[in-house]
């Protein structure tokens, strides 16, 4: 029997951010974003230098000065390395976000002047009849094939690691934010149960008031699907037995609740959770979103690859639409063989105000500023111990990136207007005022709502997650994808791509440091800005095949956006089940 589930405080926020649009947030980088709690702190190289003299009975003259001498030597040693720190850090405190306060230069790159340098710079861009970049081969560098052990047979595995799945109770767990916070809930749901070896409940989602989508799994992914790939391995069902119900009054906010921390290692659910499980045959995980570490045994691992990217199939009312949308996207892409660009914009009003950040908008944007940071998050903003520093937020990469920037560096990097592009946004802020120039360097700009009709879009109105779910399918199939704000949906999305395009991310991402200098420089000419926009196009070719270095279970990066080396295996079965499916035609 079902039960009806209960919201538990938490997180709440995406890392993406804030925004309950826009392809489940993007955030990364705000003047308050929740994060990951910190690493434990490491001592100061010079504290280990430090030793406590042991006292002596009797001291030469020629001994004290030789201690005495070396005593001065250390410290001198020591203030040598520690005053150009304290200067460069005056130097900051004194030139850089403080400098508002005395009446100093702005830092470069610190203020907002993207719309004068479009000015200046558009009769060139106009006028710029060079040879455009062609869209197939924009992707230039190749991972190097490297020699891999066999992948084991994967029907072994089942009995080796996952004999009898289910046998020590059930697991229930409740996923917190956006889409793509979610699916990491579901993926690392997947693999708790597999390392207590439970029987996971089909995941529940917290509602939440930023995201405001009542979306419940069904929804979203196909359950039955879910189940069927990962019979063998673990065990799900989509409801708790009812003698379970009964024993919980019908409510399983009467099942003891284990909160877990962010980033919990193996050894704690081996040390508190498995014990409970076994003793009451059923636990609660609320909140649930990053509650386990990277580095996990290579068989659980493996269980996160099989989730994302077998496992989690788009219900058939969102794959439906998906579909349609990225056929019509490749129909208009005609000009350029079928290929096409994707942009996961984060520029919608309540993104804008969780960043803190100050466009061009003057007073009035202020003002809906403050009004948007109190309506969605209340007096978080206000609180005494907040400092908010909109100049240095920028200088530091972290503001949503404008559709004028946006198409400024695209045309940079050498796409011309004949370029089709796929835009992935929640509703932008000021719309008509701050896409118009987007649109006029990119006619051929489309939306899931320009693609779609009203009628097939009508199902899913109201449901971010959804409609996030659409967005991440079309940008998952486009030739070039662009992230300009970080969180949970460009990184999933980039960690899908190198899963199916060879390890290569195919992705554009900027330097967002270096971008907003250039664009403070109301006189930069459009060679210059071409130049830079070039370089940081290769820059990102070259990072889209990189594979971080991962030591037997040792991973400090994501797997999800960094599926490579653990995940191959899987790749390399299903890659093979397609070349089966394809000779058989």
């Amino acid at each position: 029997m079902k039960s009806k589930t209960h919201s538990h405080g938490g997180n709440g926020h995406d890392t993406d951010g804030a925004s309950a649009t826009g392809g489940g947030g993007g955030g990364g980088g705000s003047c308050s974003s929740p994060s990951p709690p910190p690493s434990p702190r490491r001592h100061s190289g010079i504290s280990h230098c430090r030793r406590r003299l042991r006292p002596v009975k009797s001291i030469s003259n020629r001994s004290l000065g030789t201690l005495a001498a070396g005593i001065m030597t250390r410290r001198s040693l020591r203030y040598f390395f520690l005053l150009p720190l304290l200067y460069i850090s005056g130097l900051l405190m004194c030139v850089g976000p403080f400098s508002a306060f005395i009446g100093g230069p702005p830092l470069p790159g610190s203020v907002y002047r993207s719309h004068e340098v479009f000015r200046h710079l558009w009769p060139a861009m106009e006028s710029d009849n060079s040879s455009a970049i062609v869209l197939s081969s924009v992707w230039k560098y190749k991972r190097k094939l490297r020699e891999h052990k066999a992948c084991p047979n994967l029907s072994a595995l089942h009995h080796e690691q996952f004999a009898s799945p289910g046998l020590n109770g059930f697991l229930i767990v409740e996923a917190n934010g956006g889409l793509n916070q979610q699916r990491s809930a579901i993926c690392n749901a997947v693999a708790v149960a597999g390392l207590l070896n439970a029987i996971l409940v089909i995941p529940h989602f917290e509602f939440h008031n930023v995201w405001k989508d009542p979306s419940e799994f069904g929804d979203i992914y196909n359950e039955d699907h879910f189940i069927s790939t990962l019979d063998g391995y673990v065990k799900v069902v989509k409801e708790l037995p009812e003698a379970l119900m009964e024993k919980h009054n019908y409510n399983i906010s009467n099942i003891t609740n284990i909160r877990v921390r962010a980033w919990a290692p193996v050894s704690y659910y081996l040390g508190v959770v498995y014990p409970i499980l076994q003793s009451e045959g059923v636990v609660r995980i609320a909140p649930f979103a990053n509650r386990l570490e990277m580095s996990v045994p290579p068989h659980i691992q493996y269980l996160r690859c099989l989730t994302n990217y077998k496992a989690l199939r788009f219900s058939s009312s969102i794959s439906m639409l998906a579909e349609k949308l990225v056929n019509r996207m490749i129909e208009k892409s005609s000009r350029s063989d079928g290929k096409y660009i994707a942009v996961h914009l984060r520029f919608e009003e309540d993104m804008i105000a969780f960043s803190c950040c100050i466009y061009d908008g003057g007073k009035a944007e202020k003002l809906e500023m403050e009004s948007a940071r109190e309506k969605g998050w209340r007096g978080k903003f206000k609180r005494k111990d907040r400092i908010i520093l909109p100049n240095l937020n920028r200088v530091e990469g972290k503001c949503p990136l404008t559709p004028l920037e946006v198409g400024m560096m695209l045309r940079g990097m050498g796409f011309d207007n004949n370029t089709s592009i796929y835009l992935a946004s929640g509703k932008i802020y000021h719309a008509e005022r701050y896409l118009t120039p987007l649109k006029t360097m990119f006619p051929n700009l489309y939306t899931k709502e320009s693609l779609a009709t009203s009628d097939e879009l009508a199902p899913f109105m109201g449901y971010s997650s959804q409609l996030a779910a659409l967005d991440y399918t079309v940008c998952l199939f486009s030739e070039v994808f662009v992230t300009t704000q970080g969180g949970n949906f460009p990184h999933f999305l980039m960690g899908h791509r190198r899963f199916i395009y060879d390890g290569h991310s195919k992705t554009i991402n900027p330097d967002k440091r270096k971008l907003v200098l250039l664009l403070d420089d109301v006189d930069i000419s459009w060679r210059t800005l071409k130049e830079e926009m070039e370089d940081m196009l290769s820059e990102s070719d070259r990072k889209g095949i990189m594979v971080p270095r991962v030591r037997k279970i040792n991973r400090k990066t994501s797997i999800y956006m960094y599926p490579l080396p653990e995940c191959r295996c899987l790749q390399q079965s299903m890659a093979d089940q397609i070349d089966q499916i394809r000779h058989s035609e």
